[in-house]
């Protein structure tokens, strides 16, 4: 294979990596009612699934991947891909809500690791002036995951149970397994070393990230009642379809100029978010409402790929470690956005979207506030 060509075999192995992480995390929401009924709590209790997935990876991303960094990458992969394999089978058989709890804990553990070292793996075997492309073809198992996986997963359990989706999902990991360990090169690891170097320009990175995600997940989190406000709460399943494939479109969008302009990707994120979900805020038909959740989606799609991708590209060597303190910014905002916009909700409904939309303002401004150059693919190379 020529050196400039990527290595598609690999990064799709990461990219499946990704989806399963993603379905892992999200499959809870499409299975509310169901493992309520079956785990005999309320649909808040068993909604917590999610919450707890969120916040432990947002607790654990920084400390584990500084405990794995000294230990070779493939093997800590393989063991994370066998982490999910044990986590979504106990909670296929689990014979009660504690028992799923303490694996949503477990699961949400391993996927800060696991986000972590998928984008530092992707930018390190790819060419060097194709990491950030590298990037989005891992990462692009989120946005297939959200459009596909999650619907797939929903589907499923309605038809056969909700323990059967987990099931699956265990089941379909051990040829992913196989896999990894027949075409995922090693690579080596690098000398432990601290990211204090490079945290005049990851701070504000980390900002951008943690308000980008606050934002996105204020409105996203609620996007039933949004709809229900509009009298189009029957486009839900739509708009989370057309903002899904919105999102492969993005992801492979940003894929294709991130190596080039980093800072440019990073301010049309948040501009773009900011745009549709004011579209969907003034939307008055089903077509209107369906165009700003497409815009939307196509922004959101190339965003973690792009702050992962400039993540790297300022931390250099130190790319596993600074990614752990990204992973853990996005999903304390996950967390934190559903939370904020629970308060709006219940006090100011009308101003959710306007929410959403004006914390768009801070990443778009601070992107510009970034150097042109923010450093150089190959750094992250070994």
């Amino acid at each position: 294979m020529s050196q400039n060509r990527l290595p598609w075999r690999a990064l799709l192995a990461l990219t499946l990596t990704v989806l399963l992480g993603c379905l892992t995390e999200v499959l809870p929401a499409g299975l509310l009612l169901a493992m309520s009924e079956d785990l005999r709590v309320s649909p808040s209790a068993a909604g917590q699934l999610v919450t707890v997935y969120a916040v432990t990876t947002a607790a654990t991303a920084v400390p584990l991947t500084a405990l794995t960094s000294r230990l070779p990458r493939k093997h800590v992969l393989v063991a994370l891909v066998l982490g999910f394999i044990a986590t979504n089978l106990v909670i296929a058989l689990s014979p009660g809500y504690g028992v799923v709890l303490c694996a949503r804990v477990a699961s949400g553990a391993i996927t800060g690791v696991m986000w972590s070292l998928v984008a530092v793996y992707a930018m390190r075997i790819a060419p060097p002036r194709q990491a950030g492309r590298a990037l989005a073809v891992a990462m692009a198992g989120t946005p297939v995951g959200f459009a596909v996986g999650v619907p797939a997963g929903t589907a499923l359990g309605d038809l056969v149970g909700w323990r059967w989706s987990f099931a699956a999902m265990g089941l379909i990991a051990v040829p992913l397994l196989c896999w990894i360990l027949t075409v995922l090169p090693a690579i080596t690891t690098e000398p432990v070393r601290t990211t204090r170097a490079a945290l005049p320009m990851l701070r504000p990175v980390l900002v951008m990230v943690f308000v980008y995600s606050l934002g996105h997940n204020v409105l996203y989190t609620y996007l039933g009642p949004a709809l229900a406000r509009l009298a189009q709460e029957e486009l839900l399943s739509t708009a989370l379809l057309v903002f899904g494939v919105a999102a492969v479109c993005g992801i492979l969008a940003v894929g294709s100029t991130m190596d080039r302009s980093p800072r440019a990707v990073l301010g049309w994120c948040p501009l773009l978010t900011a745009s549709g979900i004011v579209v969907f805020a003034v939307s008055d038909d089903a077509a209107t409402t369906l165009m700003g959740c497409a815009v939307w989606g196509l922004a959101f799609g190339g965003a973690p790929t792009a702050f992962q991708s400039v993540t790297a590209l300022v931390a250099g060597r130190d790319a596993d470690r600074a990614q752990s303190l990204t992973i853990a910014a996005w999903n304390g905002a996950v967390a934190g956005g559903a939370a904020v916009g629970g308060v709006v909700l219940d006090t100011a409904a009308p101003a959710l979207t306007w929410t959403a939309a004006a914390l768009m303002a801070v990443p778009f401004w601070m992107a510009t506030r970034l150097p042109a150059t923010t450093g150089n693919a190959a750094d992250v190379h070994g």
